[in-house]
């Protein structure tokens, strides 16, 4: 019962932190449950982050969920699902009640100003950490410009790249194997 409860204390946590969205809490994922807690690694959470985006759900659910059942299975990944769901929730209702009362003062709106433009510093670093732990030959560096130039210059779901990357990465170790 410790260890689930210690789950969903720490994904509540990286929850409570998560402002921004589910891109934001990779650093935090990273330093909590590679780095401190060691449940996983960082290369099976940019495996997770990857699986979470093709799954219907939010990302940051879904990669909670993928965390938490590689830790402690099922139960893992309830507790897991509910720690990152419940400072949400909490800060749903609490905004519900309380936005258009407090939109109307520019000290607020200049407040979101400024968290957009720290979230996409988050969204930066956390895009450089998984570039040094996921881009580690030419083939993954050819398969990373590919990609980024596709959702530079077209409009595509991400589950398209995603599943052209996983039967290139296929097929060059098909390649590997026999040669």
């Amino acid at each position: 019962m410790k260890d689930f409860f210690s789950i969903f204390i720490n994904f509540a946590m990286i929850g409570t932190l998560t402002i921004g969205g589910g891109y934001t809490m990779l650093p935090l994922l990273q330093k909590t449950v590679a780095d401190k807690l060691r449940w996983v690694t960082e290369e099976e959470i940019t495996d997770f982050y990857a699986i979470a985006q093709c799954l219907p759900g939010i990302i940051a659910v879904n990669t909670a969920m993928l965390i938490g059942h590689r830790h402690k299975k099922i139960p893992g990944m309830v507790a897991a699902a509910l720690g990152i769901i419940f400072p949400s929730l909490i800060f749903i209702l609490a905004i519900a009640i309380f936005i258009n009362r407090f939109m109307e003062y520019e000290i607020v709106r200049s407040a979101f100003n400024g968290i957009r433009a720290a979230v996409i510093a988050i969204v930066v670093h956390a895009v450089i950490r998984m570039l040094q732990s996921g881009v580690k030959d030419f083939f993954a560096a050819a398969i990373f410009v590919t990609v980024l130039a596709v959702f530079i210059f077209f409009s595509v779901s991400p589950v398209w790249p995603l599943l052209t990357g996983a039967a290139c990465g296929i097929a060059l170790k098909k390649i590997k194997r026999e040669v």
